[in-house]
């Protein structure tokens, strides 16, 4: 006799929690303290050209700023984007773009960008890591698919 008393009680808790789940979900869902936050989505942006092709620099710098407002992004620099990203670098301008020392701060400040440089082609430009302006990092292989929890979306400049 007490497992069937036992029975009907876990059955009543059973139908009162569904019932409180239907009204939470009637009522407007889950509240947004217990909801998660959505995952962002990433973009990867390759960039191989510095002074050599202005449009195409600037270009990518403009894209990454304009999607770092609403995704992760990773900005890849090599080839010849390598000596954008030197200390002693020079501040290429093109058309309507800002400079690309004016990019490289705002992106910088962004939160959720990533900006690294290929070790390979630091080395073939005689640099070294010592040489990357500050907030520039050393490329990193597990870096370039960890950076977002979302999907990736490459650009590549």
């Amino acid at each position: 006799m007490n497992g069937r008393i036992v029975e009907a009680r876990r059955i009543e808790m059973n139908r009162l929690l569904a019932a409180i789940v239907l009204a939470v979900v009637v009522a407007g869902g889950i509240p947004e303290a217990w909801a998660e936050e959505p995952v962002r989505d990433g973009v990867f942006i390759h960039v191989s050209h510095g002074s050599d092709d202005p449009h195409r620099l600037l270009m990518a710098l403009n894209m990454a700023g304009l999607m770092a407002d609403d995704h992760d992004v990773l900005v890849y620099f090599d080839i010849k984007a390598i000596h954008v990203v030197l200390k002693d670098s020079e501040d290429v301008s093109f058309s309507h773009f800002p400079s690309s020392k004016a990019s490289l701060s705002v992106l910088k400040g962004k939160k959720g960008v990533v900006l690294m440089a290929c070790p390979g082609c630091l080395k073939v430009a005689g640099k070294s890591e010592a040489d990357l302006m500050e907030g520039v990092r050393i490329a990193d292989k597990k870096k370039f698919t960890s950076f977002t929890k979302g999907r990736i979306l490459s650009l590549d400049y």
